[in-house]
């Protein structure tokens, strides 16, 4: 059985970073983007099987991605979290209405977040948390 890809639409290098050990260590094959622009595009190329999003990204918000994602039907069907520093009531909401599947606080819980990967997929919740430590900025 091959992996389950991930992208993750990430502005922050260390926070990329964090994800990519942290799902690495549980046998997700992850890729990246960084900006809102490239997020489409590496979805359309990549076909992930889910899609881990930050709402604060360069050259538009994570709602205008959740909005083209939802546009495009190959895109629509992927699973979306959203994981952001930004204020919990207010963005928790409009991003479920806008389609995304879940709404993770940062700094994010290791174990919460795989299980709402493996939620998302249909998987075991069998979790191998990684002794790194995860870069978690306040302001993203």
């Amino acid at each position: 059985m091959s992996n389950k890809k991930i992208l993750i639409v990430e502005d922050d290098a260390d926070v990329r970073l964090g994800y990519q050990v942290l799902l690495k260590a549980n046998h997700y094959d992850t890729f990246f983007a960084a900006d809102s622009t490239s997020a489409v595009s590496e979805a359309r190329k990549q076909q992930p099987d889910l899609i881990i999003l930050d709402l604060g990204l360069p050259a538009g918000d994570g709602f205008i991605v959740l909005e083209r994602f939802r546009a495009n039907m190959n895109l629509a069907v992927i699973p979306v979290i959203v994981v952001s520093a930004r204020d919990l009531q207010g963005n928790k909401e409009r991003a479920l209405k806008a389609g995304a599947k879940a709404f993770v606080q940062k700094p994010w819980d290791d174990s919460e977040l795989l299980t709402l990967i493996s939620e998302q997929l249909g998987l075991p919740n069998i979790v191998y948390l990684s002794t790194a430590k995860h870069p978690y900025p306040e302001d993203t």
